[in-house]
């Protein structure tokens, strides 16, 4: 039998790391989870993102009158999936009035973010679901993925901020990336985790204070990246644009700036196999399972 040298074994090894990171190369982001399928930005909406294929979890965070990070699209409570506690309704008119922000977390805990039917995601699962702090969802993904023997996931955590919202919804930009990176070292994730925002006030402190940390600028309106990019004052990890802003022209101007480009938010397999043609480096879905149906 001919003895294997040590150049051909290195050169086996090697071409199955490359083999490997070319696997993972393409991101899959559970947009608040898996939303399509399970409440959203719950925890098991977390796992249920893993089972299905997603290596980054992509959520939003708030913080409460008592200082917690809370996982949460809005800094109130959204009409459209929430009970309160005491029975009154939650409407349109008068979610702003259940502000997360004047809320001690004890409090938050008690309304029902996942009993109510999504008109928007028909085969999404209902069971009564609060919204979770960041820390103990980190807690239950880490402990769920160390049981499965699963790959670890990334975290891309959103700073949620209304435009003048600042001492009435949210902390400041400072204080509230402060609040959330106080747990990402606590729990050793600096090099799982990026801060995403549309606020541009977040990134750049982020930037400031913490320049190791991968950062996400998210983009919901049409104007040049150019442009974008000179507001922002420096150059991020992830460019974040909404979907049908994507061509590409704008992939190819994300490149050349050495800049990843991840539209949001991709729900059909066709739109899937499309940007992934163009060369994005990822996507944010509501249903990452889906991307088994892509090539």
């Amino acid at each position: 039998m001919k003895k294997i040298t040590f150049p051909i074994l290195f050169f086996l090894f090697a071409s199955i790391v490359v083999q490997a990171q070319k696997k993972i190369a393409f991101e899959i982001q559970g947009n608040r989870g898996a939303r399509g399928l399970m409440p959203e930005n719950t925890i098991p909406s977390m796992i249920k993102a893993l089972e299905s294929g997603a290596t980054t979890l992509k959520m939003e965070v708030v913080i409460s009158k008592d200082k917690q990070v809370v996982v949460s699209q809005e800094p109130y409570f959204n009409h459209v999936i929430s009970t309160a506690p005491t029975g009154e309704e939650i409407t349109l008119k008068n979610e702003k009035k259940f502000n997360i922000y004047q809320m001690d977390y004890e409090d938050v805990k008690q309304f029902d973010v996942g009993s109510k039917p999504h008109p928007r995601f028909p085969h999404q699962e209902k069971f009564r679901v609060e919204k979770p702090l960041l820390s103990d969802l980190i807690d239950k993904v880490e402990f769920f993925v160390a049981k499965r023997k699963m790959a670890k996931p990334h975290y891309n955590i959103e700073t949620k901020l209304i435009r003048k919202g600042d001492g009435e919804f949210q902390p400041s930009p400072e204080e509230f990336v402060e609040l959330i990176m106080t747990i990402v070292k606590a729990k050793k994730l600096e090099k799982r985790v990026t801060i995403h925002s549309f606020d541009l006030r977040s990134l750049q402190y982020v930037h400031e204070k913490y320049p190791d940390i991968p950062t996400s600028l998210g983009i919901d309106e049409k104007e040049d990246f150019e442009n974008n990019i000179k507001a922002l004052g420096f150059t991020p990890t992830i460019y974040s644009p909404y979907l049908p802003l994507v061509g590409k022209g704008l992939v190819d101007k994300c490149h050349a700036a050495g800049v990843k480009i991840i539209p949001w938010t991709v729900n059909t397999v066709k739109e899937m196999q499309y940007l992934k043609n163009l060369g994005v480096d990822g996507i944010v879905t509501d249903y990452p399972d889906l991307m088994t149906g892509v090539k």
